[in-house]
């Protein structure tokens, strides 16, 4: 069991929690090591556990008829995997793929709502992080239908930063095609242009965001607006 400190350094759900329903929450939890590519949940896997990142990041990709899979959201320690039991709805609606290796906190699914059932508290972020979480995919939908795609890429790198808490993580141009669903070459001419402005180094996966504030200014609208949501709507 890790202690309430470290835990409340890594995941903002539950540091916002009131001493008493956070520590009781707590006492349920695993702690567990997440790794790259591991698939946490299926689409419509019926949820066992519920995920608290504490230094992991999870891509929430929808898998598509032809068998493609478009990335619709990314979950790091600013949120949580298993929101949909607040609506008692234990079918998961997206894959989750471990997308930033590292640790998170791990509670079954029965425990989970036993203390949703006793805490008002948890209840109200619980339904706030939801609303949060639908007008974000919302945004990533209206984002991928209309912006292009060195913009959407800047946006994916920061809110990969965001959640890496780290200026270098590792992403082939591959994956960022498959998860960005648009073609390499499209990819490659994006972290091109951004790497030429001096944004970020590319080297063979490994990417290091050089300037913070220009690759900002290079995403679309997008990227602010998810975190006015988050921030508006969580501290409510």
């Amino acid at each position: 069991m890790p202690s309430t400190l470290t835990v409340l350094a890594s995941n903002r759900l539950l540091t916002a929690l009131p001493n008493k329903d956070r520590v009781r929450l707590l006492d349920q939890c695993e702690q567990v090591e997440l790794v790259i590519a591991e698939t946490l949940y299926l689409a419509g896997e019926i949820i066992s556990y519920v995920y608290f990142p504490t230094g992991s990041f999870v891509s929430l990709v929808m898998p598509i008829d032809d068998g493609a899979k478009l990335e619709v959201g990314l979950v790091g320690t600013e949120g949580m995997l298993g929101v949909t039991l607040i609506l008692g709805v234990d079918a998961a609606p997206f894959n989750a793929v471990v997308q930033g290796a590292g640790p998170a906190l791990r509670i079954t699914k029965a425990a989970f709502l036993d203390e949703l059932a006793q805490s008002p508290a948890l209840q109200q972020e619980m339904k706030h992080y939801l609303y949060v979480s639908i007008t974000q995919l919302a945004q990533t939908a209206a984002c991928n239908r209309y912006h292009v795609v060195e913009a959407r890429l800047a946006r994916w790198l920061l809110m990969s930063q965001d959640r890496a808490h780290s200026d270098c993580f590792h992403v082939t141009h591959l994956f960022l095609a498959f998860m960005l669903g648009v073609r390499r070459v499209g990819i490659t001419k994006a972290a091109n242009s951004l790497q030429q402005q001096k944004l970020i180094c590319y080297h063979r996966g490994d990417i290091t965001i050089l300037d913070r504030v220009g690759l900002e200014a290079a995403a679309c609208g997008c990227y602010r607006a998810g975190q006015e949501t988050y921030e508006r709507i969580m501290k409510a």
